[in-house]
């Protein structure tokens, strides 16, 4: 690219170097902005770019204030409002794209330059992604170097010469980026990226309609990663609870509303056995639901969050979660939950539990009636009938699948006695449904079971795929149990790793039609190694916080750190290093001769103005020298002043003592005039 931008004119040259730099700053930004604003901002760009290379004249104001009069009244109709993150970002592409049409003098490329610094972070307000941050960094070289260019005033200097100032001073940045990431005091509010409460996505939802969880199998998405302290459960114990839903209306299933949610008295959690330790890192959901591992009693850790847990088991944050969030949590794998006896307010309570829509699935609750006239379960009890039910599924030809066709008003009928196809929240759904027809209170658990571990950094990745719906039924002196139907029907889907693949991609549907294949070990390996890069990035960078912070300083000595020993660190450091460099600077100085440092100033200068310049040429060549054509033609004065310059430059080296020396500190100053001033 730089050798075919080398052969245009400066001017068009570096216009259209900083306009392909801006169209990268933008392009992160299309999924964010709405299609006209895209469409506006290429359309400018493009249009800057053909006058660029036609050296055609740009808009006048009237242009300018038309397109402006569009963006307010389009962004005010697609946002209704001109304020917050959304139609900010949206005002600042359009006008960072008009300002370009302004590209008259160095000033406004200045005020383009940083717009387009601003523009670059604005990408951060959206996603803090390893992608997103390695394609910005790629922007701030690209608006580096066209910065770097800007100051060129002479010649036409290479962009390569440009881009490697620009690596210079990013590389010399870099440290104290690191020092200010590592040290600089987080203090919430003002330290983080504010958060659009509109924006967060979820697999799951607060209802469940049959077959909503089926379409999560085509989300590859991560939902959250477990770092489990010791050794973790086996996968089949893997339950991450979600929302309880209790209320069916024939076609969804709700929670309880709240006016009926506590009318079933609530037991302690009493929990037994080993615990089990980990920690959470949850993606952005826009839901308050904080997901542990069945059952934790003691409220997980969420740094800038308080912590609920409802009677139903399901901890709640005091807000949605709109950012990744990294918290620690104790599970007890073995508990027991709910009324021990349904008499007095419990058995009012359970009600809410055993309660069906009249006039959906007929046939069901025949099939309940019929099993009740079985003599060996006219009188049994709880665990007698899930055994039952459970049978039926083991044994009747139901099947597990991704497609189990649309259903209609009798979904359990639908599913019992015609398709006896099912994914997972068919298979729950019509199990509690029929639980209820034989008055055993049951209710529909969501969440996430299972997942798989990465074999590259330990850590256990659960997916959106993995959205899981099971049952759990009361039991007399035992409390709720959890169910779960579709084990009865797919072991394979609750055991070992084993899920039902969504169809392939873009890019493998492309290489199977191709009849190119890879590996699925080669497959899964890059995966892996890309999710553990990943993962690194959120856990060390993402999930860099105060605490983290401060156990760094517990690490270096300081026993009981606060954010203020943080800012002494800080500035300890800032000043040492600023000692530092003025010691280096009074060595520099005393090592090297200041009179070969500035007859090396006028070869780079005279170089870049575009005369070939010997590496060794001594001040009197270099007077030779500009008489002779370059790539800047000087006047006959300004050729006259360079020669006295140089040959006073010389005469400060080799004369004799006795003869008249003019000042380094003059020559200094007059060569700063000369390389100033215009050709």
């Amino acid at each position: 690219m730089f050798q075919r931008l080398s052969a245009l004119p400066r001017d068009a040259r570096d216009t259209l170097f900083l306009l392909t730099v801006i169209a990268w700053v933008v392009l992160p930004q299309v999924g964010n902005l709405p299609l006209w604003c895209s469409l506006l901002a290429a359309g400018v760009l493009v249009w800057r770019g053909s006058l660029a290379l036609s050296a055609r004249p740009l808009p006048g104001k009237w242009w300018l204030l038309g397109l402006l009069g569009v963006t307010l009244a389009a962004t005010l109709y697609t946002h209704r409002t001109l304020l917050g993150r959304d139609a900010g970002v949206t005002m600042i592409v359009v006008l960072l794209a008009l300002k370009t049409l302004e590209l008259r003098a160095k000033r406004d490329a200045f005020v383009v330059f940083f717009l387009g610094f601003f523009t670059m972070l604005t990408n951060f307000f959206f996603s803090q992604s390893l992608l997103t941050a390695a394609a910005m960094l790629i922007a701030l070289l690209g608006l580096l170097t066209a910065l770097v260019n800007a100051h060129m005033v002479v010649g036409k200097p290479p962009l390569t010469l440009a881009l490697k100032t620009a690596g210079k001073m990013a590389l010399l940045g870099a440290p104290v980026m690191v020092v200010l990431f590592l040290l600089f005091p987080r203090l919430s509010p003002l330290w983080g990226i504010p958060s659009d409460g509109m924006t967060g996505r979820s697999g799951l939802s607060s209802q469940m309609k049959v077959g909503s969880i089926a379409n999560l199998v085509l989300d590859d998405n991560i939902a959250m990663r477990i770092q489990f302290e010791g050794t973790p459960p086996v996968q089949s114990e893997l339950y991450f609870r979600g929302p309880v839903l209790a209320s069916f209306d024939g076609q969804e299933w709700r929670p309880l509303p709240a006016r009926m949610a506590y009318r079933l008295p609530n037991s302690e959690l009493a929990v037994s056995g080993a615990p089990v330790k980990y920690q959470v890192t949850l993606e952005p959901n826009n839901r308050p639901w904080i997901f542990v591992l069945e059952a934790a009693a003691q409220a997980p850790k969420v740094p800038g969050y308080d912590t609920i847990m409802t009677a139903d088991l399901q901890w709640l944050a005091s807000r949605p979660v709109t950012d990744m969030v990294r918290y620690s949590a104790i599970s007890y794998p073995s508990f027991r939950h709910g009324p021990l006896s349904a008499t007095g307010n419990a058995a009012y309570g359970l009600q809410d539990y055993m309660d069906l829509p009249p006039s959906y699935n007929p046939r069901t609750l025949q099939l309940a009636q019929d099993m009740r006239r079985d003599p060996q379960l006219a009188r049994a009890n709880t665990a007698t009938l899930v055994a039952a039910v459970l049978e039926r599924l083991r044994t009747g030809g139901y099947r597990y699948t991704l497609e189990p066709g649309t259903t209609g008003q009798h979904s359990a009928d639908e599913f019992w006695f015609d398709s006896k196809l099912g994914f997972c929240e068919h298979i729950a759904s019509a199990f509690v449904i029929l639980m209820r027809a034989l008055d055993v209170p049951a209710r529909i658990v969501t969440g996430y079971q299972g997942g798989e571990r990465n074999a590259v950094d330990g850590f256990w990745v659960v997916r959106q795929s993995d959205a899981h719906a099971w049952a759990e039924v009361w039991h007399a002196g035992v409390g709720w149990v959890r169910v779960d139907p579709t084990a009865a029907v797919a072991p394979f889907r609750i055991g070992a790793f084993e899920r039902l693949q969504p169809p392939a991609g873009i890019i493998a549907g492309t290489l199977g039609a191709l009849g190119v294949s890879m590996s699925p070990n080669l497959t899964q390996q890059l995966r892996q190694a890309w999710e553990a890069v990943n993962n690194g990035w959120n856990q060390w960078v993402l999930n860099y916080t105060q605490s983290r912070q401060l156990n760094l300083l517990k690490n270096i000595g300081f026993e009981s750190p606060s954010w203020e020993d943080l800012s002494y660190v800080l500035i300890g450091i800032v000043v040492l290093v600023s000692l530092c460099g003025a010691a280096w600077t009074l060595w520099e100085r005393s090592q090297h001769d200041p009179w070969l440092r500035l007859l090396e100033r006028a070869r780079q200068h005279l170089r870049q103005a575009g005369w070939a310049v010997p590496p060794q040429a001594p001040p009197r060549e270099l007077a030779k020298l500009v008489q002779q054509p370059g790539a800047q033609t000087l006047s006959a004065a300004q050729i006259q002043a360079w020669q006295d310059w140089l040959l006073r430059l010389e005469r400060l080296r080799y004369a004799s003592a006795s003869s008249p020396q003019p000042q380094l500190a003059t020559l200094r100053h007059e060569f700063k005039q000369l390389a100033q001033r215009p050709s």
